[in-house]
Parts: structure tokens; C-alpha cells; sequence
């Protein structure tokens, strides 16, 4: 039956939950919103990206009533946003439920205003917190949880009132690997109920999870599509190189880049900025983006950008084949070896970035102005044997080993609650180890004296500057503590002031700035000293994509100088950045190596399984399997089996029986985050 033109509207309006037109914000002469317009479906989740000082947490409050608009059409659920609250669960940045209280005290806090009858309650509280595995811990204070158990917690006493729109300002920053991804989980499924939900997010690769993505920067939007949609406005296909000297390879083929893209009569760049080029423009005319000219040889060069990982490069082309070939080409002219060569989907992060470079957005990158000759790389930094240390009875770290060199980056990975930042400080000589060794800097005996002190940065995981001092008080105030030469000061303030955009900002106070300038400056403050060894606890929480990728410049880069780093950090994709690592589950480490050793070597096989009912089909695999080896991401599922010879035939039958399609079912290569998953829940069995 076909609609007419007033029942098609009415239809298209029924299945619109949100919808925003010419949306305008203004802070005195600040323009937070510069008319922003998108339309959320009911029961989709709709992901806004974007860093800091975006637009992203304005547009919740105003979508949650809480803020008016300065200009500009908000219609939730087809109301004002004012009238549409009590339908509203708002889950926002800062942890905002009450410390004192119990898990099921803050539920039942948030059930009864909105009105919730306690039958009510009682019947939907205890399935949530089981869903979320937080039932057993119902009578623990809130403020005795794990930042992931709180905002667990924070999207119970959202769900728990049963609103119709979810709102989600970066609710899993700072949440490990586990809990993010049993909270989108949870998110999947309440969408498949009608819950329409929007979120926030600076992790990209959970933002893949979404239907629509939108995104913003500087108050505007920039472009908003499927993931799919995204990826191929890009234009460009990956190549991930495994190449040796992995640093070599990198050097050569940015030269070589630079070169083609400083012969163009239209490059603007000047060499002094030392950038990777501008990339071609995304595809917005469904035209593949122009090519950087000659490289060397009769083809234009098909690379267009390369990004380097741990043990690998990303190289973003315009032609996969083409492509391929002149990288080798080009790394066989210098003499370098090509072990492994591989064409993937390019990244949510690489249509980010590349979105924002072309627009000139790309922070610049200076060189790190040092005053002293770097430590020779390959010496012993850092070695632990059998470390062990016990608060009363409990034993937080259980016969820890790890060696670190100079001149490596080691990343050291967990859940919450796993150990990490109980070994930082015992490494740091802030704690006392219970048991076994530690050497440091070649040092075996109070790790705690200045002089060894001096040769080692710190940056916590909490922001550890004074929130009550300008910028640039904090910064001479450790350039004092960290005893650097008062003759290269100026050089080492200025350049974190340039590095983290704050030029012309030094006399905010600190504590007025947004979490992610807060990391920077932080990380600004423990290298002016130009330390031996860097302890990094979670670095780039909260810290937009170009920020991310510059704050991985310039760990590499220390790390070139000699510099050994221990990094943890929550975000897997950006882990690809280490050495080496090592995964920490429950105080002992159950695995290390290189990032691809680590992929590799995992039993079983990944499958990416694509369906029109996702949740369906999620929901009957784990009720057959262990529910840790399916994960929904967006629009597919992600399936680990050990047997894939013997399950797979299963697997199609459970789903035909249950009247589900397959529409593909193939293998894929795992991601750092399946192969971490898989390990923690295996080794929790064990």
C-alpha cells in the first residue's frame, strides 16, 4: 500500500525520536553550537564524537532540558526537551551518584524520583545489576567501586526508570576493556527494547559499535553516516607493514611522501612544520581523492598517509595494489625487509583524522627541545622478578616479571583492579614491594632516593598538577621539583604550551580546563625533566584522536632518544603502539609479547557474523556458548570458537532452527581487544 504524503510524514515522524535543526549555542562571545542539525531514530543508537570542547556535552544538556538553546528547533520525542525529562535517563561525564550510599541505594534513590513504585523496582533492579555483574556487590558503597562498577552503576539508575531516550556523555572513559564492552552489550540490547540512545565517546573504536555516527568538532558537524558510509567517504584503503628496522621503514617512506606532496605547485605546507601531508579531500563528489603526484617511477603515488603502531605501519592508499607496490619498492631501495604485508578496512580513527587535517586542524608538531644526550637503547631499565605486594589479606600482585629496555615501549594492560598501578609504584619506589626484586635505572635499594627519583617521570592516573594554579605556575613549579637547568626553562614551558595548544592560555587556572588539556599538560610536565625512564598510568583517558595520535608522536620519539616507557592505558587500539606487553588479570601477568605476537597466538578463530537480527542472534549464541565468545559490534556480531571445524556447522544450525538469516559468516583476524577478552575470561576460569 502506498502512503500519502501526510501518512508518510506522520510515519516519519513516529520513527523520530530526536530531531535537531539550526541548533545554536553562544557563552557570551563563544559560539559552542554553530547550528548543528541531525535526527535520531527511535531505538537506534546515534554516536557523537568529537574532543574536547566540541559541542558534544552542551548538545546533551540541551537535549536533556537541562540548558536552553540560544537559537535553533529541539524536538524530543516530539515535544520540547523541557516536557520530555521524565521520559530522559542522562548519564553524564562526572560520576554524579552519591558515594555514601549502597549500589541498590543509589537505584532505588534514582527509581523514586522519577516515581517508580517499589514492585516496580524490585522487579527491574535485579535483572539489570545481574546483567551488568553488580548483583553480588548490591550492598557495597559506591564509592568504594572501580571506576567501571560506577559507571555500570550510573547506567543502571538510568535504565532502572525505564526511560525512552538514553543519554550518554563518554560514560566508559576511563573503563577497561571487560566492563566497555559488556556495557555496550547492555546498550545493544536495550536499543533492540525501543530505547533510543545517544553517546558520547572519545574511544573510536567503541564508536564503531553505533548505527549512525555523527561527527563534531568546534561546535559543527561534520559529517554523520553508517560506519560503512564513513569508511568509504574516506576513498582510501590500509595496509598494515610489518617492516625492519620498523623505524627505518617509517622514515623513508614519510620522506619519500613529503617530497612528492613539496613538488606540488598547490602544497601549502612548509617543511618546517614537519607533518605528514594533507589528505585529499573525503569523498564527497563519489570521486576517489587525487592522487600526490610522481613516486618516482611512471604511477602517481598511491600513499597517503602512514602511522605507526608498535611492531607495525598503517599506510593509507588510494589504491590497495598500487599501493603495495610502491611500498615495497621503496623500502627495497633502502635496503629494508618486508616481512608481512596486509590490506584491512580502514579505521573509524583514519576517517577522524583525515576529516579534520583536511580542514587544517591538525595540531602542529614541534621537536622536543633537549638539553641532554638521550640513554643508549637495549640496556636493562626496568626488571622485576617474582614482585609481590599484600594489603592485609589480600594479595594485589602475585609474582610479577617484566624487563624493559631503553629505547622500548612496554604497555601494561588490565581490568580494573587487575595490579597495574599497584606495580607502577612499587617500580616507582612509592610503595614497598611485600616480596621479590626490582632494579631500576641499575638500581636495586630505595627507589625512593632523590637521585634516582630525578631520572624517572611519573604521570599519574588521576591529574596530579594543582588544579588551583595558572598553567604555567604548574609548569615552573616541576621544572623547580624536577631540577631542569634554569637556562632551558623558557624552551621547555613554551614548547608544552605550543604542543598542547595553550599559547595565549598560560595564565588559565588549570583546574578550569577540559580533562583532555588537563592530560596534556600533565604529560608536558613529567618529560621537561627529560627522564631516564617514563611511567605513564592511562595518558590519553579522555583525550581526542589527533591529541591521541600527537601524544603517540611523541612517546615514540622519546622512546627513539633512549627513554624507557611503561604505558597502561585502557584503549586497546592505541596499545598497538607498545613494543611489547604484557596482560595483567587479577594480580599476575598471563600473557606477554608483541602486540602481533599476542593477536596470533590465540586459540581458536575469530568470526565476523552479519544479520538483520544481530541481538537475536547474540542473545541465542550466548545462551549455547560462553557468553565472553560473542560480541556485538554495530551491526555484526563477533564470534570466537575453538573447533570452528566442529562448531561452526552447529552454529548455522542454531541459528536456521531459530529462524535467524546469515547473510555472511566469515573469518577475521583478531583485534587486540578480542585476543585481551579472550584471555581474561579464560584465564578467570582457569
Amino acid at each position: 500500500m502506498t502512503l500519502s504524503a501526510p501518512q508518510a510524514r506522520t510515519t516519519l515522524q513516529a520513527d523520530r525520536a530526536i530531531a535537531v535543526h539550526h541548533l545554536r549555542k553562544r557563552y557570551g562571545k563563544l559560539d559552542a553550537l554553530k547550528g548543528i542539525n541531525f535526527e535520531v531514530r527511535s531505538g537506534e543508537i546515534f554516536g557523537l564524537i568529537g574532543p574536547d570542547g566540541a559541542g558534544k556535552t552542551t548538545t546533551f544538556q540541551i537535549l536533556a532540558g537541562v540548558m536552553a538553546a540560544t537559537a535553533g528547533e529541539v524536538s524530543v520525542l516530539g515535544t520540547p526537551p523541557r516536557q520530555a525529562r521524565l521520559n530522559l535517563g542522562y548519564v553524564t561525564q562526572k560520576f554524579s551518584l552519591y558515594p555514601d550510599l549502597s549500589i541498590e541505594e543509589n537505584m532505588r534513590y534514582s527509581a523514586g524520583l522519577r516515581r517508580v513504585p517499589d514492585a516496580v523496582f524490585a522487579e527491574r533492579a535485579r535483572p539489570l545489576l545481574q546483567r551488568v555483574d553488580l548483583e553480588r556487590f548490591r550492598d557495597r558503597l559506591a564509592g568504594q567501586l572501580s571506576g567501571g562498577m560506577k559507571q555500570k552503576l550510573a547506567l543502571c539508575c538510568a535504565l532502572v526508570t525505564q526511560p525512552k531516550i538514553l543519554l550518554l556523555d563518554e560514560p566508559t572513559t576511563g573503563v577497561d576493556p571487560v566492563s566497555r564492552r559488556e556495557f555496550w552489550d547492555l546498550l545493544a540490547a536495550v536499543a533492540t527494547e525501543g530505547v533510543t540512545v545517544v553517546a558520547a565517546t572519545p574511544y573510536l573504536d567503541e564508536a564503531e559499535r553505533c548505527h549512525r555516527i555523527a561527527l563534531i568538532y568546534a561546535g559543527e558537524i561534520q559529517q554523520i553516516g553508517t560506519l560503512k558510509e564513513l569508511r568509504d567517504s574516506l576513498g582510501l584503503q590500509r595496509i598494515e607493514v610489518r617492516a625492519e628496522p620498523l623505524t627505518q621503514a617509517e622514515a623513508v617512506l614519510s620522506e619519500r611522501v613529503q617530497s612528492v606532496a613539496s613538488e606540488e605547485p598547490s602544497s601549502k605546507s612548509s617543511p618546517s612544520e614537519n607533518r605528514p601531508p594533507r589528505p585529499p579531500t573525503l569523498g564527497e563528489t563519489g570521486q576517489s581523492p587525487p592522487a600526490l603526484g610522481d613516486l618516482g617511477g611512471h604511477q602517481p603515488s598511491a600513499i597517503v598517509d602512514i602511522q605507526t603502531f608498535g611492531d607495525r605501519l598503517d599506510v593509507l592508499v588510494t589504491d590497495a595494489e598500487r599501493g603495495q607496490t610502491q611500498i615495497r619498492s621503496v623500502l627495497s631501495q633502502h635496503g629494508l625487509t618486508v616481512r608481512a604485508m596486509g590490506q584491512n578496512d580502514p579505521t573509524l580513527e583514519n576517517v577522524f583524522v583525515n576529516r579534520l587535517r583536511q580542514q587544517g586542524l591538525d595540531p602542529a608538531y614541534l621537536e622536543f627541545p633537549a638539553y641532554r644526550a638521550g640513554k643508549e637503547k637495549g640496556g636493562l631499565a626496568i626488571a622485576t622478578q617474582n614482585l609481590q605486594k599484600t594489603f592485609g589479606d589480600f594479595q594485589a600482585v602475585k609474582g610479577v616479571d617484566i624487563t624493559v629496555r631503553y629505547g622500548e615501549v612496554y604497555g601494561l594492560l588490565g581490568a580494573n583492579g587487575a595490579g597495574k598501578t599497584t606495580v607502577i609504584k612499587m617500580l616507582c619506589g612509592l610503595l614497598p614491594a611485600s616480596s621479590g626484586t626490582v632494579e631500576l635505572a641499575g638500581e636495586t635499594q630505595n627507589l625512593n632516593r632523590s637521585e634516582v627519583r630525578s631520572r624517572i617521570g611519573y604521570m599519574s592516573q588521576k591529574f596530579t598538577l594543582y588544579d588551583d594554579l595558572t598553567i604555567r605556575q604548574n609548569l615552573e613549579f616541576y621544572c623547580g621539583v624536577y631540577g631542569v637547568p634554569k637556562k632551558a626553562r623558557r624552551d621547555k614551558i613554551d614548547w608544552v604550551l605550543a604542543t598542547c595548544g595553550l599559547v595565549g592560555r598560560e595564565n588559565l587556572i588549570t583546574g578550569s580546563l577540559p580533562g583532555g588539556w588537563k592530560q596534556r599538560v600533565s604529560f608536558g610536565a613529567s618529560v621537561m625533566h627529560e627522564p631516564d625512564i617514563l611511567f605513564l598510568d592511562e595518558p590519553t583517558s579522555g583525550v581526542d584522536p589527533l591529541a591521541r595520535r600527537q601524544f603517540w608522536r611523541l612517546i615514540r620519539d622519546f622512546a627513539r632518544r633512549g627513554t624507557a616507557i611503561l604505558v597502561t592505558t585502557h584503549y586497546l587500539e592505541e596499545a598497538e603502539n607498545c613494543n611489547n606487553m604484557a596482560f595483567m588479570v587479577a594480580g599476575e601477568i598471563v600473557a606477554q609479547g608483541s602486540p602481533s605476537d599476542i593477536k596470533t597466538s590465540q586459540p581458536g578463530q575469530l568470526f565476523e557474523l552479519v544479520s538483520d537480527q544481530t541481538q537475536a542472534a547474540s542473545d541465542l549464541l550466548k545462551e549455547r556458548l560462553e557468553p565472553w565468545r560473542v560480541a556485538i559490534f554495530g551491526d555484526r556480531l563477533h564470534l570466537v570458537l575453538d573447533h570452528p571445524d566442529q562448531e561452526l556447522d552447529t552454529v548455522r544450525r542454531w541459528l536456521a532452527d531459530a529462524d535467524i538469516d546469515i547473510h555472511t559468516l566469515h573469518p577475521a583476524p583478531f583485534s587486540l581487544e578480542d585476543a585481551f577478552i579472550g584471555i581474561v575470561q579464560r584465564a578467570a576460569v582457569s
